[in-house]
């Protein structure tokens, strides 16, 4: 009896472990390194834990998105590591990049946002490692294209004088950036990726259509100030309501969707140096997302990836 008991233990343990070789194969191959299917279910769990609202999406959709958001991680971090030996982040900036999140997630404390991790099965140095990528990633692109950002100050400073006003109105806006070769296939686009936010959600869309980096927070851009923004993308807001969004507006190297969450409006002393210095902000973030787009592009174009 007690051989038999050993028997089917090992053979429990043997079966058990056929099972998980072949749920976990090998789904891609980028230059020497892997992608497994155990990798992407991991990526959807991260990705799904930080934006909830892509759950509701499909396990294809899901596969594909986490799929994606890894290949993109990997060449990030395969170019960092061509100027430095490993990820490393300043501890109290990544803190406060962490600290950013979860407020965004509506939580207090960073406690409340650990367990909140826990109960997904999430770990706070898998969050650490992906946010650093993501940080020094932006920074090595500011150290690579912030002397080609061109800001015209006069213009700048011509417009918001035009906008001096007592009412400072903000925006709270999500956004999907994508490209199209064809621009005569913008508007089949346009309703493709409008069918998803009319039956999902724009986060779903956001996730799934948007090369931005804002796309695992589900597009969510936070608070912009209308000062901030170029008078095209300033006159499709005008026209809007709260939780509408913009066709396309086109900005230099693709198009943009965004979408309209809150509206607030704040009686206060204009300061024109604190408006021009959120202008200038707003406007070489934008062209720094540019450069980033564009740079990822080009180094992915040098990477083989092999799809099994």
């Amino acid at each position: 009896m007690k051989k038999n008991l050993i028997f089917w233990t090992i053979y429990l343990i043997l079966s058990s472990s056929n099972v998980i070789a072949l749920e976990n194969k090998i789904i891609i191959k980028i230059d020497n390194e892997i992608i497994t299917s155990l990798d992407i279910d991991r990526e959807i769990k991260y990705l799904s834990t930080l934006n909830p609202s892509i759950k509701s999406l499909s396990k294809d959709r899901l596969r594909l998105i986490g799929k994606n958001s890894l290949i993109k991680e990997k060449i990030k971090e395969k170019e960092i590591l061509k100027y430095m030996k490993e990820i490393n982040l300043d501890q109290k900036f990544l803190k406060e990049l962490i600290k950013d999140r979860y407020v965004k997630l509506n939580f207090n404390t960073e406690n409340d946002f650990l367990e909140y991790l826990k109960f997904n099965q999430i770990n706070m140095g898998e969050i650490e490692k992906k946010f650093s990528i993501e940080a020094i990633w932006n920074q090595l692109i500011y150290s690579k294209f912030s002397s080609q950002v061109k800001i015209n100050k006069i213009d700048l400073e011509k417009k918001i004088k035009e906008r001096n006003n007592l009412t400072n109105k903000s925006y709270l806006l999500s956004e999907i950036f994508f490209n199209i070769n064809d621009r005569t296939k913008l508007q089949k686009k346009y309703n493709e990726i409008k069918q998803v936010i009319e039956n999902e959600s724009f986060e779903s869309a956001a996730v799934t259509y948007s090369r931005s980096d804002s796309a695992t927070v589900g597009g969510k851009l936070g608070w912009i100030n209308e000062n901030s923004l170029n008078n095209n993308i300033r006159a499709n807001l005008a026209k809007l309501n709260k939780e509408n969004f913009t066709k396309p507006i086109f900005i230099s190297s693709g198009y943009l969707i965004l979408k309209i969450n809150d509206i607030k409006l704040e009686k206060k002393k204009f300061d024109k140096n604190i408006e021009l210095k959120k202008s200038i902000n707003y406007e070489t973030n934008q062209q720094l997302s540019q450069f980033s787009i564009n740079y990822f592009k080009k180094i992915k174009k040098n990477i083989i990836i092999n799809e099994l």
